[in-house]
């Protein structure tokens, strides 16, 4: 394909499968707040978190491309600093969402992903370690993950959602604002950057397409295994006997 089609293409396959439209976002974003679930997804989001900023470190550094390289660099500038959002560090931003919701930090850090949410980890970590890989990490961070904060539904995005939903503040939510503002550029530079990696190699970009579709597919699943999870716990609750105490009986705990 020439670039421009190319490109066009990167952007559909990103749009192919909107995490946003998961079941377990309708249970979520519902007139009630859900607490509990939203703890579940938070966590869970955490992990995948914690290493946006070595996926864009190695990007940098194996950055083939000095225009791109440079624009790599901002990029992970405000990653570790946030100065150019007059925020900071956005994994601190993340965890100032995780402490709104009463999670202690030591509950945030004993947190263990599950293997979906691993899977996504591992498979993004293992394509921008190596050159060879360069463009499938590439279409894997920058346009499929990058894109995941420029979804929308019902034309809000995740922090207008949240703080309709559970009156959470503007510096809540502060981490969900600042990249869907941030990441319209950035996913645009990911275009652009495995537009100009892969040229008019058909293998590459094929690479490159199926790492786009292949990581929104691994964000599916880790949504999966919270939703999993969370109907599996509502159903036991849901089933679970009256304990007779004294001739009474007590309603199961939710």
């Amino acid at each position: 394909m020439e670039q421009p089609a190319f490109a066009t293409k990167l952007r559909g396959a990103l749009e192919e499968q909107l995490t946003l439209s998961h079941p377990i976002f309708r249970e979520l974003f519902t007139a009630e707040p859900n607490w509990k679930l939203l703890r579940m997804i938070t966590l869970e989001g955490y992990q995948i978190t914690k290493y946006f900023l070595t996926y864009i470190e190695h990007l940098f550094f194996f950055c083939p491309l000095p225009t791109h390289k440079r624009r790599l660099l901002f990029n992970l500038f405000e990653e570790e600093t946030g100065r150019l959002s007059r925020t900071k560090n956005h994994v601190h931003l993340m965890e100032d969402f995780i402490r709104a919701q009463g999670i202690a930090d030591a509950e945030r850090d004993a947190h263990r992903p599950s293997p979906q949410t691993q899977e996504l980890v591992d498979y993004r970590l293992t394509a921008v370690q190596c050159k060879d890989t360069y463009h499938i990490g590439a279409a894997a961070v920058m346009i499929a993950s990058e894109g995941q904060s420029l979804e929308t539904q019902a034309g809000e995005g995740r922090h207008l959602l949240l703080a309709k939903t559970y009156s959470l503040t503007a510096d809540d939510t502060r981490f969900f604002s600042v990249h869907q503002k941030e990441d319209v550029g950035h996913v645009q530079e990911g275009i652009s950057l495995v537009a100009d990696l892969c040229g008019a190699n058909e293998q590459m970009q094929q690479e490159a397409l199926f790492a786009v579709t292949h990581t929104c597919k691994l964000f599916w699943n880790m949504y999966d295994s919270v939703a999993q999870r969370y109907w599996a716990m509502k159903a036991a609750n849901a089933s679970s006997p009256a304990t007779p105490v004294g001739g009474t009986a007590l309603a199961a705990s939710t």
